[in-house]
């Protein structure tokens, strides 16, 4: 029996600890490095679609994702001034049927949390930065700030969008700044539900901007996600200060409903939105890459955290499968999910242009079609995700190895 394998993974963020968890379930021996004194997660709400839920529950957290998640009615368009149904594709009662889960909604912090649960205490280590890493023979070497190294056979970089990793494997690469910028705020409603607020996912779309509106912990909260177009650049950044004055002017005119949702913000922070293009390969030798750092994208389908955690299943699955054959297994890997991601990224870039019409016309159009394409069938209209939530990456299956015949 071969020895045990070795992994070091770069970054405790949600890709980073669904890795390492799914690699601790199957006995592979794994590090996990943050450089923060702490796990932890800021920023507001995130979506777990079904394709997501899916790798949850085969995680063993479907328990937790219940308790601590909301189950919306439907994802529904709304027209930014009147609040007039576009569509409503609905969730609740279809999404068990047609992608086999449900489709939550979760604070990002819980989530994390979640993820984390499923880390041995021993396979963590806090407070190290990542300074380098490098092929070395049969190993790959992570070198950290404070001069200490770590040996494995495999290197993964779940080390988010400014991936030191990925800039060691493939060079730094400039973002463009999209001229969107996003708000985010979480809202508390501790008693009860506001009238202004549904129980959906609502997106609203206007003229170069929307707000997408959810609920969150057990509907104990109300989450905002504000994206408005502007010339000037914005930070990267999850946690920018931002205020509600701010909020407020950058929606001015919008539907009643948000006005007052808006008015009730504390904490407001901001992000400018950059893109990358889909890469061509995220493996060098015994390193890799994952999530943020392997393919960074637009929020525009709620799919970044989704992927991360598809890829942390798949990444383990494949590793599990084939052992040493580290190649056999990053080969794997990567024709499993490079295509998929890189699809999301493209689509994720189109859907920001549909959702920011700037004129009348071009709106009602939009409009039209979604009302028509939703009588034939409500998971055909509006944005168009049931390809993304079919996905299952539990299904997922490594080749055998293929050993060299003999001449």
């Amino acid at each position: 029996m071969g020895r045990k394998l070795r992994v070091g993974v770069i970054g405790g963020g949600i890709g980073g600890v669904a890795l390492t968890g799914a690699l601790a379930q199957r006995g592979i021996e794994v590090r996990v490095f943050e450089r923060a004194p702490a796990f932890g997660e800021v920023g507001a709400g995130i979506q777990m679609t079904p394709n997501a839920a899916k790798v949850l529950r085969a995680l063993g957290l479907a328990d937790h994702l219940r308790r601590m998640g909301f189950l919306p009615q439907a994802i529904v368009g709304r027209n930014w001034r009147t609040a007039r149904e576009n569509f409503r594709t609905p969730l609740i009662t279809e999404c068990p049927k047609l992608y086999g889960a449900d489709f939550y909604h979760i604070h990002r912090a819980d989530l994390h949390a979640m993820l984390v649960s499923l880390v041995p205490e021993s396979a963590a280590t806090l407070s190290a930065s990542c300074a380098s890493v490098r092929n070395e023979g049969n190993t790959a070497v992570a070198t950290f700030e404070d001069g200490s190294q770590f040996e494995a056979d495999v290197i993964v970089g779940a080390d988010g969008i400014h991936s030191v990793v990925r800039n060691q494997l493939f060079g730094k690469e400039a973002p463009r700044f999209t001229g969107h910028m996003c708000y985010r705020a979480v809202v508390p409603f501790e008693h009860v539900r506001p009238d202004f607020v549904s129980p959906d996912a609502s997106f609203w779309m206007g003229p170069k901007g929307h707000v997408v509106t959810y609920y969150v912990r057990s509907g104990a909260a109300v989450n905002i996600v504000a994206v408005n177009e502007t010339a000037d650049w914005v930070e990267e950044s999850w946690n920018a200060p931002s205020s509600r004055a701010e909020l407020l002017k950058a929606f001015e005119g919008w539907h009643e409903n948000l006005i007052k949702l808006f008015e009730r913000t504390d904490s407001v922070f901001k992000w400018g939105l950059f893109d990358r293009d889909p890469m061509k390969t995220w493996s060098s030798g015994r390193i890799t890459l994952l999530g943020d750092a392997a393919h960074p994208m637009l929020p525009f389908l709620s799919q970044g955290a989704a992927m991360a955690i598809e890829d942390g299943y798949v990444l383990a699955k494949s590793l599990d499968a084939h052992g040493q054959d580290i190649q056999s297994a990053l080969r794997d890997y990567e024709a499993e999910r490079l295509p998929r991601t890189s699809r999301v990224q493209l689509e994720a870039r189109e859907r920001g242009k549909t959702y920011h019409l700037p004129s009348p016309m071009a709106q009602f159009k939009r409009d039209l079609a979604y009302r028509l394409q939703a009588m034939v069938n409500p998971h055909a209209s509006g944005i168009k995700a049931n390809w993304v939530y079919e996905y299952d990456a539990t299904a997922f299956s490594p080749k055998p190895a293929q050993h060299k015949q003999a001449a």
